[in-house]
Order: structure tokens, then sequence, then C-alpha cells
């Protein structure tokens, strides 16, 4: 009996196995391309465009400046990256991650060595950085969640935490077409890979 296909075609012409991901395999325009279509909060947020990871992806990137402001440029990138499987599993809200059980996180662990390696990061970053990347995401969830997923300030707090507002001052959540965070996602990447070196 033949295997079930476990690989997805990209855009980009490439296979990618999703059960043994190699990063030859990964572009940087499919993942932008993904994520730009991937909505955030199941897409139960207001406004005419779903939010999408790939514009969650790049406010975390912001404030994991602010959270860690003398990171250099790979762990920058690590955060803007923190999402990036994404593009082909998709968006799980924590309580279906939970009904779903350890097998999405190793599908997700997997993908994210790949990814990094495809892009000269470790395949596991140190935990002091996916500390600080996390709380970045924590605080990016609390401003998604306050302003446009229905959530009161107090519910917010219980949940992500109530962000220190330094690190949310001035920025805000965008909803715009899934053309233009595909284009910011893609440049911002760039960015940071010429600052890498």
């Amino acid at each position: 009996m033949a295997k079930p296909r476990a690989w997805q075609k990209m855009l980009s012409g490439r296979r990618l196995d999703l059960l043994d991901p190699t990063p030859v395999d990964i572009e940087i325009e499919d993942i932008a391309h993904g994520l730009s279509f991937v909505a955030r909060w199941n897409g139960q947020t207001l406004g005419d465009y779903a939010y999408s990871v790939a514009e969650h992806s790049l406010l975390v990137e912001q404030i994991f400046g602010r959270v860690a402001p003398k990171a250099p440029p790979k762990w920058r990138l690590a955060a803007l990256l923190h999402d990036a499987p994404e593009y082909v599993i998709g968006d799980m809200i924590s309580p279906v991650k939970n009904a779903v059980g350890p097998g999405y996180d190793e599908l997700d662990t997997r993908l994210t060595a790949a990814i990094h390696i495809r892009f000269g990061l470790p395949s596991a970053i140190p935990a002091t950085v996916k500390k600080q990347i996390k709380k970045a995401d924590r605080v990016s969830a609390w401003m998604e969640a306050t302003q446009i997923a229905g959530f009161e300030a107090c519910e917010a707090d219980r949940f992500f935490g109530r962000p220190d507002p330094a690190l949310m001052d001035g920025l805000a959540i965008r909803l715009r077409p899934p053309l233009e965070a595909r284009g910011d996602y893609t440049a911002r990447t760039a960015e940071l890979l010429e600052q890498i070196g």
C-alpha cells in the first residue's frame, strides 16, 4: 500500500515534505505568500481584511526590538520568522492546539528547524532569545485581542498578561491587503539578511 502524500507543492515550484522538511525546499517568497493569507484568530477579527500572520510577524519583530534593543539582526530575523511554519500548517488558536496534541508541536518544530537553517540561524535558538520573542508575541496578542478580536482589556490581561505600555507606544494593528503584508514581510527579511551579512 502506498504511503499517503506528505508534501506540498509551493508556488516557487518546490516540494516541501512536511514530515521531513529540508532547508533547500524553503523559499522566503513562499513563506511570505502563505503567511499573508493565513488569518490570525481564525479570522474572527474586525475590519475589511483578515489580520494575517505576516502582519502579526512584522509587529512581533518590531516589539522584539523594544524588548531586546541590543539583540543582533539574526535574532530579529528569528522573531520575524517565529510563526513561519504556519505558511503550510496554518495558524491554530491555542485551544485547538491543545485538542490536537503533541503532533502539531512536533510538525512545527521540524519545520522551524528547517526554516532556521535555510536562513542561517541555528535550528534551535537560545532559550533566552526564545523567551524574549515569546514576550513580544504576547504583547502583540494582547494588542490584537483588545483592538480587533473583541476582548476587554481585563480579559486580555488574564490570557496574555498586561504589557508594558512602552512596548506598544506608537504601534498599531494594521489591516491591509495580503499583497502589501507579503511585500513588507519579504522586504524586511531581505533587510535583516543583508544586516547579518
